[in-house]
C-alpha cells in the first residue's frame, strides 16, 4: 500500500508542530515523529478503520489526532490530520471542503 499526503493534510501537520513547538521547545518535532509513524502503519493497515464524515479514521497514537484517508486500490490517501478536540461540528465542516 503506497500513502499518499495531501496538501491540506501536511499542512495539517505543519499546524500541529508549530501549536506543540510553541508549549515546549521539541514537542514540535515529536508531534511530526509520531504522525509519520501513524502514517506509516498504514502500508499494512490501509482501509481497517472506521467510517467517520464519509472517510476512515485512524487514531494518532500518541497525540489527540484523527488522521482521515480513502482508501482506493493500492493507495491511501490522506486527506486530513486534525485535532480531535476540535467541536466535532467543525471537524465534519472542514472534511466536506477538503472531500
Amino acid at each position: 500500500m503506497n500513502v499518499v499526503v495531501l496538501e491540506d493534510a501536511a499542512a495539517d501537520i505543519e499546524s500541529g508542530r508549530q501549536f506543540y513547538e510553541t508549549r515546549e521547545r521539541g514537542v514540535g518535532d515529536y508531534f511530526v515523529e509520531s504522525i509519520l509513524s501513524d502514517l506509516g502503519s498504514l502500508v499494512l493497515y490501509a482501509g481497517v478503520h472506521p467510517m467517520r464524515f464519509g472517510f476512515h479514521r485512524m487514531l494518532s497514537k500518541r497525540f489527540p489526532f484523527g488522521i482521515y484517508y480513502e482508501a482506493e486500490g493500492d493507495t491511501a490517501f490522506i486527506y486530513a490530520i486534525l485535532d480531535m478536540r476540535r467541536d466535532p461540528l467543525w471537524i465534519r465542516g472542514e472534511l466536506r471542503k477538503r472531500g
